[in-house]
């Protein structure tokens, strides 16, 4: 330990040296240098060298789309590394300033977003869970509480949370077939937590710290003003680091409706009508016999389902009920301002993500299709009602979990629900993970078949066992 240290001063002094030598005559920062040896920077260079170094080594060794999403990960890690520099040197600027000073570590948590949009691969998870997770690195741009934005700490946690929902799902599926994806998914975490976590708590737990004497921050560049030309270009898009949302759609003013209606209004009722004859009458025409085709029942049932489809919802009921419901291909889907006395109900979604943040007091999820939940706590249970491939995962306690008339259900319990009630009823294909000696996830089938045998005056059920043999 202390002959890392000595070779650490040794080298940070060395480069003083050769800095100010030539310092004329290159035209380097002295400050700049002296902020490139700070404790604080030489901390987050242990960091790249041993949890990022280890993700990309492992990386390496699959190769393909899983290199690609971790190479942008560790370009994410070094373009923080380098505005920590610049924190040290630079005043503390605006929100607009802000932004401008962190848009090259938004452009790579964009890269790495991208790379999950369009057709999904085999490496979704992967992917997933690096773009989830980089959202991390946000923490540096905390400047207060009043920016709706939560400390630094909690931040990283809260975000590693989010991105670990599919690191699980990786260490599930290649557990048993790739030992390299294991310990992929194993070292992002570990990257995270303890990594980014204990580097954050140690360095900046209230936020960085910026230069009282540095240069200020300039905003984005305006345009000048001309009496005439071409109309602006349409904007970029959002920044992870904003949370400004675009008009809706729905108070943008109509254009054109007042043409419409007295266009309607300028022609007779009956005009372009024609008389129906005899012939053309349904009782009076032989290819109508008074049967429905079986072609025709099929086009009107699909017409009606696709008519009875509900717009998405997704609202506080009386202040005392989360309502979600038609939700379709939302990953993003977040409830994070609840309390025990609130019960959230999810209808009718599909291929959706739902993240529940804090203690809440029921979740329903009912009739829903490729839906994943997360949620901390809950204080009476969590029901799975008519379902279909669902995951729900609990990452604090749930005195009972139910699962009724559903297929394919994957519960996932932290350490601390292990002692869950789980009631099962007309499901099949149940399996619930579980932490192992090693924090490794455990998978258990619940049984969907039983037996029973009529003893001692009475009917004794058991669950069908199937012999390895």
């Amino acid at each position: 330990m202390e002959e890392k240290l000595i070779q650490r001063l040794e080298s940070a002094v060395a480069r003083l040296e050769s800095l100010s030598v030539g310092s004329q005559s290159r035209g380097i920062d002295l400050d700049a240098m002296a902020a490139s040896t700070d404790p604080s920077i030489i901390a987050f260079e242990d960091l790249l060298t041993e949890y990022v170094g280890k993700v990309s080594s492992i990386a390496a060794k699959i190769g393909g789309q899983v290199q690609d999403v971790t190479n942008v990960l560790s370009e994410a890690f070094c373009v923080q590394k380098e505005l920590l520099i610049k924190i040290k040197q630079t005043k503390k600027p605006d929100m607009v300033g802000l932004g401008e000073f962190l848009k090259p570590l938004n452009e790579k948590l964009m890269k790495a977003i991208s790379m999950t949009e369009g057709r999904r691969s085999d490496f979704f998870n992967h992917l997933k869970s690096v773009a989830e997770s980089l959202t991390a690195l946000a923490w540096i741009a905390y400047v207060g509480k009043d920016m709706g934005m939560s400390m630094p700490i909690a931040h990283v946690e809260e975000s590693w949370q989010a991105a670990e929902f599919y690191n699980n799902k990786v260490l599930v599926e290649y557990r048993n077939k790739d030992a390299n994806h294991v310990e992929w998914a194993r070292a992002l975490k570990e990257l995270y937590i303890p990594g980014l976590r204990d580097y954050v708590k140690s360095h900046y737990p209230l936020g960085p710290v910026w230069s009282a004497t540095g240069a200020a921050v300039s905003g984005p560049p305006k345009a000048a003003s001309k009496p005439s030309g071409p109309a602006p270009p349409p904007p970029p898009p959002a920044s992870l680091f904003t949370s400004e949302s675009s008009q809706p759609s729905s108070s943008r003013p109509k254009v054109g409706m007042a043409a419409v209606f007295q266009e309607i209004g300028s022609k007779p009722v009956t005009a372009g009508l024609r008389k129906v004859t005899d012939d053309m009458k349904t009782k009076n025409r032989s290819d109508r016999a008074g049967f429905v085709s079986a072609s025709e029942k099929e086009v009107r049932s699909s017409a009606a389902s696709v008519s009875k489809v509900a717009p998405p919802k997704f609202e506080l009921q009386m202040g005392r009920k989360w309502v979600v419901e038609n939700q379709i291909g939302k990953k993003d889907l977040l409830i994070d301002k609840c309390d025990s006395k609130q019960t959230v109900y999810i209808f009718g979604c599909k291929d959706s993500v739902l993240q529940i943040k804090g203690k809440v007091n029921n979740i329903t999820v009912d009739k829903c299709t490729k839906m994943g939940v997360v949620f901390m706590d809950v204080v009476a249970a969590c029901e799975i009602v008519n379902c279909n491939s669902v995951e729900v995962q609990c990452q604090g306690t749930a005195p009972t979990i139910s699962v009724d008339n559903s297929a394919g259900c994957q519960l996932y319990l932290s350490k601390d629900s292990l002692e869950a009630s789980i009631t099962t009823a007309k499901s099949s294909e149940i399996n619930v993970l579980v932490p192992g000696p090693d924090n490794d996830l455990v998978e258990h089938a619940l049984p969907q078949q039983y037996i029973h045998s009529f003893k001692d005056g009475q009917f004794v059920t058991t669950p069908v066992s199937h012999s390895g043999g």
